[in-house]
């Protein structure tokens, strides 16, 4: 079971002057305690339900360049890029670089964008959802064909490109994975089973039978794509605080693994660099023992 660190927040410390080197501390010594992944929100405002729009943001790829600059071997992904701030194109060149400077260690989340105050704030057009969802499918095929031997044009309903050239191409082999965030049952987890390498859930007071039900569905998308459920990682953001209730953490992270959940992550609810520190000295070490 692998364990990532979602960064989700950056109000502590207060002083703005203090956020990049408490990113910096904290990926650091996440990347040396053994933290698989480390994550990042793909917002400009704060999320409303966690806190102030007003609290600090960062844009989710400049931090993780940076990110990737103090780290060695952490995968570093956007939990998840929403689909309409980004054209595909520009997307996909973003995350090759990411992946380049990186050696390697990019991967695309992706996911219907849904937070309209900030998208209608910023500029940002806002579509009806199932225009969102097309979208998406666009998006993935360009990344897709981008990251392929085809630099070809891509003519889609929503994005025409005349030539699809990326160079360099990425690093990792064969291209960055793609994971899609979200457990809409009828959109998300199909396209899921038709494109991703990695879902991505969202654990629930319900603890591991939500998200058994959701592996269901996925499973059923699989069947009917001819796709291998098997060949898909199945990752989760644990709803469970894994310092508070270590014992109980662990417990719920033991039935995901008896789902085929081979990564968990954990989101700092205090600073993140004591966060971090004690993710190494009193998680990680009995979290290898669930396998």
């Amino acid at each position: 079971m692998k364990l990532g660190l979602h960064y989700w927040s950056y109000s502590t410390p207060a002083d703005p002057a203090a956020i990049a080197p408490t990113l910096a501390q904290t990926a650091t010594i996440a990347d040396q305690a053994g933290v698989a992944s480390f994550t990042v929100m793909d917002h400009f405002f704060q999320m409303e339900a966690v806190a102030s729009a007003e609290e600090p943001m960062l844009e989710a790829y400049t931090t993780l360049g940076y990110v990737a600059a103090k780290t060695q071997r952490m995968t570093l992904g956007v939990l998840v890029t929403g689909v309409m701030y980004r054209y595909p194109g520009l997307l996909a060149k973003t995350v090759t670089t990411l992946d380049v400077l990186s050696g390697g260690r990019a991967r695309l989340g992706i996911g219907a964008s849904w937070y309209e105050r900030e998208q209608r704030g910023l500029g940002v057009p806002v579509v009806p959802m199932a225009e969102r969802f097309e979208r998406l499918e666009e998006t993935l095929r360009i990344c897709l064909q981008m990251w392929g031997d085809d630099n070809g044009p891509f003519d889609g309903r929503y994005y025409q490109l005349t030539e699809t050239i990326n160079s360099p191409q990425p690093v990792s082999r064969p291209r960055p994975p793609i994971m899609i965030g979200g457990g809409g049952e009828k959109k998300t987890l199909l396209l899921v089973a038709r494109y991703a390498d990695a879902c991505n859930l969202f654990g629930t007071d319900k603890g591991a039978d939500e998200v058994a039900r959701k592996l269901d569905v996925l499973r059923g998308h699989c069947t009917a794509e001819g796709r291998d459920y098997d060949t898909i990682e199945k990752t989760v953001v644990a709803s469970r605080p894994p310092l508070n209730d270590t014992d109980g953490f662990l417990a719920e992270v033991s039935d995901y693994a008896a789902l085929g959940v081979t990564e968990v992550q954990v989101t700092p609810d205090r600073h993140p660099v004591e966060f971090a520190q004690r993710l190494g000295d009193e998680v990680l070490p009995r979290l290898a023992e669930i396998g």
